[in-house]
Order: structure tokens, then sequence, then C-alpha cells
């Protein structure tokens, strides 16, 4: 694989990161606005996440 195939590939998985960005940012905000959860709510998910992963029980 040359170097011009592994850019183009990283360029490609940075746009397809951006856009699954903003859908999960879209769908978060949504979910708010509709009071299907709060901020908090979902700032403990996220805690909660990431301590499961950060202890090696997902990886």
């Amino acid at each position: 694989m040359s170097e011009v195939d592994i850019l183009y590939q990283i360029s490609n998985l940075k746009e397809v990161d951006y856009k699954n960005l903003l859908m999960i940012s879209g769908l978060i905000e949504l979910l708010i606005s509709k009071n299907i959860i709060s901020r908090e709510e979902l700032l403990n998910k996220i805690k909660s996440l990431d301590n499961i992963t950060s202890h090696g029980i997902i990886q």
C-alpha cells in the first residue's frame, strides 16, 4: 500500500468520524430538547461507560 493510499484512507476516516460526531451530537440535542434524557443523565452514563472501559471490562 502506498503512502498516498494510506493518506487517502486517513482522510476518509476523518470525514466519517466528523459525520458520526455530527449525527451523535444532533441525536443528543434532540433527546435533551424533548426531555427524553437530561444532560446530567447523559454525563453520568458517559462517566459510567468510561469507568467500565478504563478498567478493562470492555476492550
